[in-house]
């Protein structure tokens, strides 16, 4: 019995090892996006050089273009961001934030087209990320079957994000139907929405609603 039990965890174990090694792998993701009614193509890629992997995310639109990157590592398990750039225009307004998060320090900072109250310095805690972060582990933790909980701290601010799952819904990608599992996350008038299918490294679908009305939808054509 004692060694059944130990085969048991040790299976156990390889599986959880697994499933951490298949939700860090590089990848390349295409979207069709709609930003605020405006229509684009969005690309999504994970990148690795060394101990850091870069997590970058753009749309480009007629009138909009959106940048978002993360530099981060992997550690025990979390996934701790290091930099990270947001930047948008739309029709003639540009905004350029950068973020560096010092764990030797416990802080992050922003610089930029950021408030003065929105600069920092904010404390940081084990296990924090920032929101293009929290995308990646909502995949791993729906697929391991584990709270979706998160301490985001971004833009200044530190949020505690709790998604809960809303069933299953079925979603196209490429053409194919795929069941998904449907997660919900509400931060006063936002919400976000993923939509995280099993094998696929990113979500399915992405819809960011403010006051009710969607700002944002990513729908995934394909990855690869």
């Amino acid at each position: 019995m004692k060694q059944l039990l130990s085969r048991l965890a040790l299976l156990a174990i390889l599986a959880g090892a697994s499933a951490t090694a298949a939700a860090i792998e590089p990848f390349t993701a295409h979207y069709q996006a709609n930003y605020m009614g405006m229509q684009g193509k969005g690309l999504m890629t994970l990148q690795q050089a060394g101990d850091q992997w870069t997590y970058r995310f753009t749309v480009d639109g007629n009138i909009a273009t959106l940048l978002q990157s993360t530099v981060f590592e992997e550690r025990d398990g979390a996934y701790r961001p290091l930099s990270g750039r947001d930047s948008s225009r739309v029709l003639i307004k540009k905004v350029d934030k950068n973020a560096a998060y010092d764990w030797d320090a416990g802080v992050a900072t922003w610089t930029g087209d950021v408030k003065a109250d929105r600069a920092g310095p904010v404390k940081l805690r084990a296990g924090d990320m920032d929101a293009m972060l929290v995308n990646l582990a909502i995949v791993r933790d729906v697929a391991a079957g584990k709270p979706l909980r998160y301490r985001m701290v971004d833009d200044g601010r530190v949020k505690q994000l709790d998604y809960t799952v809303s069933g299953k819904e079925a979603v196209k990608v490429g053409g194919k139907t795929h069941q998904a599992t449907k997660v919900v996350a509400t931060d006063g008038d936002k919400q976000t929405i993923a939509w995280v299918v099993e094998g696929l490294p990113v979500p399915a679908r992405l819809l960011q609603k403010r006051d009710g009305k969607d700002e944002m939808d990513l729908r995934l054509t394909s990855v690869e």
